[in-house]
């Protein structure tokens, strides 16, 4: 790298022609982190015997909803997925399971069933299509919301989530259309372009995934100002766009909260595919649960502890957030500091995966404005953000799992414990040959 970008590194800030080629350099690196993530995804995709399988979860429900049946009953759902002209004999009774039991909201609804419309190849196509460009871009808002602070660790850090990015593809999860859109309307917010895209943006992202981005919106209601507008107007397009949806479903079927509710109890008994406890089927490996019960429950494996224990810290941490930010005045750097404290604090106290961690995303611009203030807490600010990237990411447990599937630990009550948490899981969402 030139010279600009050495001084950026140990925290001098450059001006002039340095800052030009900084800025360089730090599209540079994201480039090399979309590339990475368009090519990897599309390669993992492909290599995949049995991709995009949550988008199958949203795809066939919407489309037994249009065939005037309710999304919530499996057996309508398995119905309409059997009876589709498409070879599913390569689907395991995981990946069936996972297809034909719907687990969103009606809300996410009139998002989906524009896809359903189409026939399973070009539906999935554009639905990946649309998951890889809306990332890109959002990642490209995040970018240049940091520029300005340091150019360079924005461009590498926005490029690091995009290489570790292919879960979404690979899946076809509406985390990332969700999240992006998420950040497209922060951007368009907080720099005052494009209000009703932003809008319009933010509402069918509350829409689709309303526990990725809901505490996003809460942001801007303590706000203030401009910002509580916004998200008021926000929450009146949600509701206008996902009313009929919900009636429609609820004249279908008038017991679908009910249905809804037996399915995800059933996934997240002990062992289930939503359990975060050691026992989980799918909770572990590649696509793993990241909320704090799974931290708590390596301790003692009670719902009663760990769910109680995750609610009291997550309700205090976000007390603090919330007191902090309706006692100070907004400013850019206000404001991006208590979008990277709720974008983390989003992951802890409910049910989320590993490709729902792309939120972190927002935590990149204050990282860079700390960085680029020096001292500290810009070094740690440096490595809390790249750990939790890389850590989330997930080409980095491709490796990990690789490497700890060869290592051979003694017969020991902590090495079983430490196999429980390492062990390398066949993905919920996505089977490697």
């Amino acid at each position: 790298m030139c010279k600009s970008t050495f001084k950026s590194f140990f925290g001098e800030k450059p001006e002039g022609r340095e800052m030009t080629n900084a800025r360089l350099d730090g599209l540079r690196l994201l480039l090399l982190g979309s590339l990475t993530f368009l090519l990897l995804g599309v390669a993992f995709e492909n290599a995949t015997p049995g991709p995009m399988t949550d988008f199958k979860g949203l795809y066939y429900p919407a489309k037994t909803l249009l065939g005037d049946h309710s999304p919530y009953n499996e057996s309508d759902v398995e119905r309409i997925y059997r009876s589709d002209g498409i070879d599913h004999s390569s689907d395991t009774s995981f990946v069936r399971e996972i297809t034909t039991r719907f687990v969103y909201l009606p809300t996410s609804l009139p998002f989906t069933i524009f896809f359903s419309m189409l026939p399973w190849g070009p539906s999935h196509l554009l639905w990946m299509a649309l998951s890889i460009a809306v990332l890109i871009l959002a990642a490209f808002l995040v970018y240049n919301s940091g520029v300005n602070y340091d150019p360079v660790i924005s461009g590498c850090l926005c490029g690091l989530v995009l290489a570790g990015g292919e879960l979404i593809v690979i899946t076809g999860n509406p985390a990332g259309i969700a999240i992006s859109l998420v950040i497209v309307a922060v951007w368009c917010f907080l720099r005052n372009r494009f209000p009703l895209l932003g809008i319009v943006c933010f509402a069918l992202s509350l829409a689709i995934k309303p526990h990725d981005t809901g505490l996003v919106w809460l942001y801007f209601i303590l706000a203030g100002g401009v910002n509580r507008k916004r998200a008021w107007q926000t929450l009146l397009v949600t509701v206008f766009l996902c009313l009929p949806a919900v009636i429609w479903v609820w004249h279908i079927d008038p017991h679908w909260i009910q249905e809804m509710h037996s399915t995800l109890t059933e996934y997240s008994v002990r062992g289930g595919m939503n359990d975060p406890g050691p026992s989980s089927k799918g909770g572990h490996g590649l696509d793993m649960i990241v909320d704090m019960q799974v931290m708590f429950s390596f301790f003692r494996d009670d719902p009663r502890f760990y769910n109680t224990a995750s609610y009291l810290i997550s309700a205090l941490l976000a007390s603090v957030w919330a007191v902090v930010t309706l006692r100070c005045r907004p400013s850019p750097a206000r404001t991006w500091l208590a979008l990277a404290a709720v974008s983390a604090l989003t992951m802890l106290p409910f049910y989320h995966r590993q490709l729902d961690t792309v939120l972190l995303l927002l935590t990149i611009p204050a990282c860079a404005m700390l960085w680029a203030e020096g001292g500290l807490i810009g070094r740690l600010a440096l490595l809390v953000t790249t750990a939790g990237l890389i850590l989330s990411g997930f080409l980095p447990w491709i490796i990990f799992y690789a490497i700890i599937g060869n290592v051979h630990l003694p017969a020991t009550k902590l090495a079983n414990q430490i196999v429980i948490a390492c062990r390398f899981f066949q993905p919920r969402s996505c089977c490697w040959p």
